[in-house]
């Protein structure tokens, strides 16, 4: 079996403009941001976004990364809305296609499974049919029913972020959710998983069940030991979202001044120095 670890530099490096990419997580909950803040200091752009969004969606907008976002929401949970693409879907900056959440899974369901889309009721008689013109219906031929033909949503690459995982990519979650993770790793042809640790297989499994490791490593490309590496949104058990420097991300939005000032000291500095400038800041705050 071979040795996947490579570095958010690497991951990149591997990724190319107007791609596809899905990310894993929901909300502002086990996102890959170290991989995300890795693109924003890429040259990558033109890319189309699949998310269950959060930060990871706003800040790609922000940077003018973003071609279109195929979302099923976007939000940072506990402020309702990501304040960039806000801005960006109602300035018409970006392309947007907003499905209803179940239909985004079985889009990416139907992808993984190689099939050009699967029937659901979801979406029917709400605003998703108007605001997609372009989804069909199809007829039950064992019921006559009337369903959505949801297509299905290939990826270029995913990327997700894991408790833990081995050096060979068998990925695990260790909190109460492992969101739609393995269905976006299922739907990409290439898949990056960032973690917290990276640790020896027989470990993935001495204290938690074989059933957390969701991930195996047959769809995995490369592995990220990235500690710390979904901040600012939550990787429970290891630790919450970090609910102040939410609210600095979103009230640096507000001012391009204050926007510019976040940037230079958050994201345009190497993964190391972010991770020492929000280590200060809690210190600060604790002390």
């Amino acid at each position: 079996m071979s040795d996947k670890r490579m570095s958010e530099k690497e991951v990149v490096s591997r990724l190319r403009s107007g791609m596809t990419i899905g990310i894993g997580g929901w909300g502002s909950r086990r996102k890959p941001m170290s991989l995300v803040r890795e693109i924003l200091r890429s040259d990558l752009d033109d890319l189309t976004v699949v998310s269950y969004g959060g930060p990871d969606v706003g800040l790609l907008c922000a940077a003018g990364k973003v071609r279109k976002v195929i979302f099923g929401f976007v939000s940072l949970d506990s402020i309702p809305l990501d304040p960039h693409f806000r801005a960006a879907r109602q300035s018409g900056r970006i392309e947007v296609a907003e499905y209803d959440e179940g239909m985004l899974q079985w889009g990416l369901y139907a992808a993984g499974i190689r099939l050009p889309y699967l029937p659901t009721r979801a979406g029917l008689g709400s605003d998703v049919m108007r605001v997609n013109p372009g989804l069909r219906t199809v007829t039950d031929p064992y019921g006559d029913e009337t369903l959505v033909a949801m297509p299905a949503l290939p990826l270029d690459a995913a990327l997700v972020h894991m408790n833990r995982a081995d050096m060979h990519g068998n990925a695990q979650y260790l909190g109460p959710d492992l969101y739609f993770d393995d269905l976006f790793c299922m739907a990409a042809d290439q898949v990056y998983v960032s973690c917290e640790r990276v640790v020896p297989t027989a470990e993935l499994t001495a204290e938690a069940h074989p059933s957390t490791i969701r991930i195996p490593r047959l769809l995995v490309s490369g592995v990220v030991a990235a500690p710390g590496g979904a901040h600012f949104t939550s990787c429970v058990p290891d630790y919450d979202r970090d609910e102040a420097f939410q609210r600095e991300y979103v009230g640096a939005a507000k001012d391009p001044e204050r926007w510019q000032d976040f940037v230079d000291r958050y994201l345009a500095v190497p993964e190391a120095e972010y991770q020492r400038a929000v280590r200060g800041e809690r210190e600060e705050a604790s002390a």
